[in-house]
C-alpha cells in the first residue's frame, strides 16, 4: 500500500500566474478534481507540535463536503515525505467530529479554507490552490511504498517543476508564508466559542 506522501509546494505570484499554470495543466496535463475544502489544522496549538516543531499533523477537514480524519506523520517544512493515515466519515457528520475532537482534549485549531484544482501531469499529482481572497500555491505530490522511495521521487517532482518553470519554497519560505496564512487569512478556531451544528449552518457541511 502506498501510504507515504512525498510532497513540495510552490508560490504562485498572482492571479495572472494561477491563471497562467491552469491553462497549462488543462492543455497538458489530465484534470482530476475540483476540491474545495474546509480544515481544521489542531497541531498549530498543541504545545509538543506548533508549526515548524510539528511531527505530527493532526486535522479534521471537509473536501466538497465528504468529512475526513487526516494524520500525517513525520517532519513538514514545504518539502516532506510524510506517512498518511486518513478516514473518510459520512456527509453530514462533520460536526459531529469537531465534537468528538473536543471531547478528546483538541479544542482549539486554525480554520482554513481552501480552494484547488487538481490534475496529472507526467504521474504526477498537480494542485492548483487559491486561499480565498488572499493568495495562490501550488503542490506536487506523489505516493511512495516506503521511505526509501521517497529521495528519488522527491528528484523526480523537483525535475519536472524546473521543466514547467516553477519555483519551490525553501523551509523558511515555506514557514513565512505559512505564518502570514495565520495572520491574514485563516481563523482561530476554538471549540469553547462552538455552538451546536456551526459548521453545517455557516459552511453547508
Amino acid at each position: 500500500m502506498k501510504n507515504i506522501e512525498v510532497e513540495v509546494r510552490g508560490p504562485i505570484a498572482d492571479g495572472s500566474e494561477y491563471e497562467r499554470a491552469l491553462d497549462f495543466l488543462r492543455a497538458k496535463g489530465t484534470y482530476k478534481e475540483t476540491k474545495n475544502r474546509v480544515l481544521i489544522d489542531y497541531s498549530t496549538f498543541l504545545p509538543e507540535e506548533g508549526i515548524k516543531e510539528r511531527i505530527r499533523d493532526i486535522r479534521l477537514r471537509v473536501t466538497n463536503k465528504v468529512p475526513e480524519i487526516i494524520t500525517k506523520v513525520g517532519n513538514w517544512g514545504g518539502k516532506e515525505s510524510r506517512k498518511e493515515l486518513s478516514v473518510k466519515c459520512p456527509i453530514g457528520s462533520f460536526d459531529t467530529l469537531v465534537e468528538t475532537y473536543a471531547v478528546l482534549g483538541y479544542t482549539k485549531g486554525v480554520l482554513c479554507v481552501r480552494n484547488s484544482e487538481v490534475f496529472e501531469y507526467k504521474g504526477i499529482e498537480f494542485a492548483v490552490v487559491e486561499v480565498p481572497g488572499h493568495s495562490y500555491y501550488f503542490e506536487a505530490e506523489k505516493m511512495a511504498h516506503t521511505k526509501d522511495d521517497s529521495e528519488a521521487i522527491h528528484i523526480e517532482i523537483e525535475s519536472v517543476c524546473a521543466e514547467l518553470g516553477l519555483q519551490l519554497f525553501n523551509q523558511d519560505e515555506f514557514f513565512a508564508y505559512v505564518e502570514t496564512l495565520n495572520k491574514e487569512a485563516n481563523e482561530v478556531f476554538d471549540f469553547a466559542e462552538y455552538t451546536e451544528g456551526y459548521f453545517a449552518n455557516h459552511f453547508g457541511l
